[in-house]
């Protein structure tokens, strides 16, 4: 019921709150008032940290991946221009570390925590996010040749090397920091699935409710002191609906119901009043309340069409939604095609009922069969990779989006585009869609692009579709011929 579409949405949104609010993860500035230690530290601290992004993009596995690299410290720590200046220089022969460097690879290969890494790697895992700090502490730090090489160092002294060791515990401290509320974001997009369920079972529950109201205002018109033959005599036929009679003894909706709070949404009365008086005013209904006879695939048909051209088109009914919940607006488009669909698979599953039993020379009411029918109702995901897709996909862009957003840029015409001035929401798309290119192999190509330009066409400027559309197959060219993209 909550389909791919729909998912892609909820990410993209929620990725935009988080990166736009996400703490910035900066190395540690150059002391004030520099003194010789100082500047001896300071150094040293972004020497290390130069090896150690040398180190990790020496360390790779079969298939040329270099999972070190790959993780969320060290592009961040690449990303920064003073690191990327030191490593221009060391590609000069400049690199006092070049030697000891190769050593450490080895070594670190070698360890237990990068073999216990391998085996837990998972985007946003606390191993991603511990595995340096570690490794500085009990592999880096720790090698003998290593620290002869500092010993030899202009302006060594101890303290500058404690000094250096406190920059990087800030550091790391700095960098979780920056990281900490990843779990707290899953969770809320998490939540607003589940949102995405309840409004779907709500929408299914709501010709129940609109009856309800409907047969109380019956009834009262009936106890009117100077009550019409109409009043005394109504059509019922509104009211005893059979699909309604369908929902109301299917205990899936029920239990779903009671489960969410039967309260909290849609017993809101001047909605309901808006939608009845909308409904009952409508054409619609007077055909229907007018026909010669009904059965039950008629009366879906009723509810359907007032689904399409009534509820989703009800002012009150959709202020009421966004009153209820940030994300029903959003959700209604999708969640309500799926509601359609139930609607139609209810009819489709009587008419056969109904057909079976006449064969065997039984019959069967609607109360029956709605109170035995089971899976009627669509399942929240289709299967379990679409269960874990929207929080993979989240955590794919927030582990590799600096490594993603340098795609990105690759893939611009600087004569036409500044990265820097490019719309926000046009990154997060974009950021999205290279994350699923590269992490879902089973996804075409061609329907992740048009998915995102789709997103484009929506949430975005007027321009953003086609343009998302040129860069994301410039991006698609490119990571092709460098050998990353191989589907």
């Amino acid at each position: 019921m909550i389909n791919r579409v729909l998912i892609r949405i909820k990410v993209v949104q929620m990725l935009y709150s988080y990166l736009l609010v996400e703490n910035q993860f900066t190395l540690e500035s150059q002391p004030e008032s520099p003194t010789r230690e100082k500047r001896f530290a300071y150094s040293l601290y972004l020497e290390i940290l130069a090896m150690m992004t040398e180190i990790a993009s020496e360390i790779t596995r079969r298939g040329g991946d270099s999972p070190l690299y790959n993780t969320r410290f060290i592009t961040r720590v690449a990303a920064d221009e003073r690191i990327k200046s030191i490593i221009n220089r060391h590609a000069t022969g400049a690199n006092p570390f070049e030697n000891v460097a190769k050593q450490l690879a080895e070594k670190i290969k070698e360890s237990g925590l990068y073999k216990k890494f391998l085996k837990s790697e998972d985007p946003g895992s606390l191993a991603d996010e511990k595995i340096w700090q570690e490794l500085f502490n009990t592999v880096v730090i720790a090698d003998p040749a290593l620290n002869q090489v500092i010993a030899k160092m202009e302006n060594f002294s101890l303290s500058g090397v404690d000094r250096m060791r406190r920059m990087m515990e800030d550091t790391f401290t700095n960098f979780y920091s920056a990281a900490d509320h990843l779990p707290d974001a899953l969770k809320v997009l998490g939540q607003s699935m589940d949102k995405a369920r309840e409004l779907y079972f709500r929408l299914l529950d709501l010709p129940v409710t609109l009856t309800h109201h409907a047969a109380i205002d019956i009834d009262e018109r009936r106890k009117k002191f100077l009550a019409t033959p109409e009043d005394r005599n109504p059509n019922m036929r509104f009211v005893e609906n059979e699909l309604v009679d369908y929902l109301s003894h299917n205990d899936e909706l029920e239990n779903a119901i009671e489960r969410y709070g039967r309260s909290l949404t849609m017993d809101d009365e001047p909605m309901i009043r808006s939608l009845l008086n909308a409904i009952t005013g409508s054409d619609l209904y007077k055909e229907y309340m007018e026909f010669p006879a009904t059965d039950f695939n008629r009366d879906c048909d009723f509810w359907r069409n007032v689904f399409r051209q009534i509820i989703f088109e009800n002012a009150d009914f959709l202020e009421a939604l966004e009153d209820k919940s940030v994300f029903w607006n959003d959700d209604l488009e999708i969640i309500g095609t799926f509601t359609l669909k139930t609607i139609r698979r209810i009819a489709e599953r009587v008419a056969k009922a109904s057909e079976t039993a006449s064969k065997d020379g039984a019959s069967v009411t609607i109360p029956e069969l709605a109170a035995t029918d089971r899976n009627m109702l669509l399942p929240m995901y289709k299967d379990d990779e679409d269960a874990r897709f929207g929080s993979e996909l989240f955590s794919a862009v927030v582990k590799h989006k600096e490594i993603y957003r340098k795609y990105i840029d690759d893939a611009l015409d600087r004569k036409i585009w500044e990265s820097e001035r490019l719309a926000y929401m046009d990154i997060v798309i974009m950021l999205t869609a290279v994350a699923e290119m590269l992490n879902f192999p089973k996804i075409p190509i061609n329907v992740t692009i048009n998915e995102y330009i789709e997103i484009a066409k929506c949430y975005s400027t007027g321009k953003s579709a086609q343009f998302v559309h040129g860069i994301l197959s410039t991006l698609v060219s490119n990571l092709r011929n460098e050998g990353i993209l191989l589907k």
